[in-house]
């Protein structure tokens, strides 16, 4: 792929995420007693996880569109990576459809990682990946 390409894939894919979490943030502030039933009534989780995961959702966005720090644009993306995941494994198992979103999300963030260090001026040591280079 063309240096071109791979920024606009990457900033696709990047915004697509950031927006998915700033959108599920905004999403469990506003209609928190739905999301709250959600919690507590299909996926069987704790209601006091809402409004801690609703804040960093919100970092976690911002952390990767604005990329202060190779170090904690890798701790986001870790954890929304985990986050991703544990989502659409707990949407699944409960019979619940939002496991679609999720996935997309997945993928989004992963082609995000992938193609980082290609676009970025502040590099991660482990996003080599796309290159076959090592840190």
């Amino acid at each position: 792929m063309s240096d071109r390409a791979i920024r606009i894939t990457y900033w696709i894919a990047t915004a697509f995420v950031a927006l998915v979490y700033l959108g599920g943030a905004i999403f469990y502030i506003m209609a928190n007693d739905m999301v709250t039933g959600m919690y507590e009534n299909v996926l069987g989780y704790p209601t006091y996880l809402i409004w801690p995961l609703a804040a960093v959702k919100i970092v976690a966005a911002i952390v990767i569109l604005w990329r202060p720090s190779a170090f904690l644009t890798d701790f986001a993306y870790a954890a929304m990576f985990w986050h991703l995941l544990l989502a659409v494994s707990a949407h699944v198992s409960a019979g619940d459809p939002g496991w679609s979103p999720a996935l997309l999300a997945l993928v989004a963030l992963l082609v995000s990682i992938l193609t980082q260090n290609r676009v970025r001026a502040v590099k991660s040591p482990h996003g080599n990946v796309m290159r076959g280079q090592q840190a």
